[in-house]
């Protein structure tokens, strides 16, 4: 059962009271409508007229809508179980482009399709494949998806454009009033303030830039022209498919499928205090929900869809990580879908606000990528794999134009920073990965050698194959633990020999040596039994050393004893 963090106010567990749970699914859905900007660039890019445009948005927003409500379920196969919203995935703009200059809006919708069903079948075997996605490869993909957003970020947060490069001191404005906003009330605010930290940041951002001009009172009658309610035209909804994209479309998946990775490993992160390693099987039924709502987004008529790692950051800034808050969300973007009036709200958003929004979620998504990174010793090999694959990857925003003369199969590899950071990442973690199962063996006389033998011997070997502490830590307490009472017992004829095998995922120790046997009993006694008990002191020590260990096997033939101590990594 995961252990609620201190700085969580409601787990995902919890019920928020309503007017929270209301005011922060408002929150999640303003960070949600930043992707629509994506399907409106691809739709326009292709040559769509307006009123298709609108009513791909529109299918976006109800497909959205939905995959944040499957990934919410925490009953059955499909589901997480966390807050963690869906909305168009903009690692798939690239090759929808090409998709729909191919063959149209009815090829984009296919090819999205494809692509969700390549992730449905990659989440039915990602729970044995913990070998891509330890946490250095998770952490760094993280990372890379909050470096992903940031010249979005910066665009927005000083208003400019790829062709206008003019700063304007009011635009600076609205963002440092929006991000001020919403850092002043995470930060010095009392009581529950802090949930509605985002709301009251863009409402003084709205505001600022309304008094300085950003937003004209032309933006406001948008809201007062539009009809309450309409429902989009699907007369254009058709799916067709091409051999040639399936390419493309797969390397952009795979950098998806880690990107939800990424992700369900950050939330299983920020809601337990005692988190160590990766749940796959909760990712399993995680990347199943993000695929599933792929294949909605492609059947409805909408965009490619993925998990927002940046709602995960909104989450943890909030300190409220509660489900019912994603079903909530799921249920309003849908709404949206129809009522034009509410949708034009979110659609006149100022870009310096929306760039002051970014700065702040995108903070806590790359603080989270150094922790997961972190979470292990830094030994060299991890070293590489992090710092060719980021350094590698920025160059593709620094230098746009360097992959492009690649041949045309490894195109799709290296068109954004994310792919190629991904790429790299797999591919140097499973080359590094060769060599890397270690074995030492330590040899200890009882009677001679001290605990401090032990400790020096099992911090050194975790240090050099970049072990987690605490599992180091468990280890050498219970191979303590063992001699201690080896040599209190006088249970060895000579020396004992341990020998540590570790390999990433497992931390073993096989004690070899010849005289008594020793069983671990799986009862314990209490009180007076185990005073009157002639095996008390095997009894204690047995009850402390099942205390570290995750496995115990003991066996005794002609004398020759062999104890393995198991622990998960």
């Amino acid at each position: 059962m995961p252990q609620k963090p201190a700085n969580l106010v409601y787990g995902v567990d919890d019920k928020p009271p309503l007017r929270i749970i209301i005011a922060l699914a408002i929150q999640h859905v303003f960070f949600l409508t930043a992707g629509l900007i994506v399907a409106a660039m691809v739709t326009r890019a292709i040559g769509c007229p307006p009123e298709l445009v609108q009513s791909v948005v529109c299918m976006s927003m109800i497909a959205g809508g939905i995959a944040t409500i499957m990934q919410a379920l925490n009953k059955g196969p499909v589901g997480s179980g966390y807050l963690c919203t869906a909305g168009i995935d903009p690692t798939f703009v690239s090759c929808s482009i090409l998709a729909g200059m191919t063959g149209g809006i009815s090829l984009i919708l296919g090819m999205s399709i494809f692509s969700g069903v390549l992730e449905i079948l990659i989440s039915r075997v990602i729970n044995r494949m913990r070998i891509l996605f330890p946490p250095e490869v998770t952490g760094v993909v993280l990372t890379m998806v909050g470096l992903n957003i940031v010249p979005v970020m910066i665009s927005n947060f000083f208003g400019i454009t790829g062709t206008e490069s003019k700063v304007l001191p009011a635009n600076i404005f609205v963002a440092v009033v929006t991000l001020a906003g919403m850092v002043g009330t995470n930060v010095w605010s009392k009581g529950k303030l802090r949930f509605y930290s985002v709301i009251i940041g863009m409402a003084a951002g709205y505001i600022a830039a309304y008094l300085v001009g950003v937003l004209k009172f032309s933006d406001l009658e948008l809201i007062i022209e539009s009809p309450l309610l309409s429902f989009p035209d699907l007369s254009y909804i058709g799916w067709s498919f091409s051999p040639i994209l399936v390419v493309p479309f797969i390397a952009a998946t795979l950098a998806t499928v880690l990107k939800a990775v990424a992700a369900l490993t950050m939330c299983q992160r920020i809601n337990d205090a005692e988190w160590k390693r990766a749940d796959l099987d909760n990712i399993q039924r995680g990347t199943l929900a993000d695929g599933l709502g792929s294949v909605a987004g492609g059947l409805l008529g909408g965009m490619r869809q993925s998990l927002y790692a940046g709602s995960v950051g909104l989450s943890a800034a909030t300190g409220t990580t509660s489900r019912i808050i994603s079903l909530v969300t799921g249920g309003m973007f849908i709404a949206l879908a129809f009522l034009p009036m509410m949708s034009a709200v979110f659609s006149i958003m100022p870009r310096p606000v929306m760039g002051g929004a970014l700065v702040f979620m995108v903070s806590f998504m790359l603080i989270s990528g150094i922790q997961i990174m972190t979470s292990r010793m830094i030994d060299i090999r991890k070293t590489f794999v992090i710092g060719i694959s980021l350094m590698f990857g920025i160059s593709a925003d620094i230098f746009p134009n360097l992959y492009r003369n690649l041949h045309p199969w490894l195109e799709p590899f290296f068109q954004s920073s994310l792919t190629v950071t991904t790429m790299l990442a797999i591919i140097l973690n499973l080359v590094f990965r060769i060599g890397i199962a270690r074995r030492e063996v330590l040899e200890l006389t009882p009677g001679v050698d001290s605990s401090n033998k032990i400790f020096h011997f099992m911090e050194n070997q975790g240090a050099t194959w970049g072990a987690r502490g605490d599992v180091i830590q468990q280890a050498k307490m219970a191979l303590n633990e063992f001699f201690e009472m080896a040599t209190n017992l006088e249970l060895a004829r000579g020396k004992i020999a341990a020998e540590v095998f570790f390999d990433e995922f497992n931390l073993d120790i096989t004690i070899r040596y010849e005289g008594t046997p020793v069983e671990f009993a799986e009862t314990f006694l209490e009180g007076d039994a185990l005073l009157d008990d002639d095996n008390a002191l095997t009894n204690l020590s047995s009850r402390i050393i099942r205390q570290y260990v995750d496995r115990i096997e003991s066996e005794e033939k002609d004398g020759r004893c062999k104890v393995i101590f198991h622990f998960d990594h």
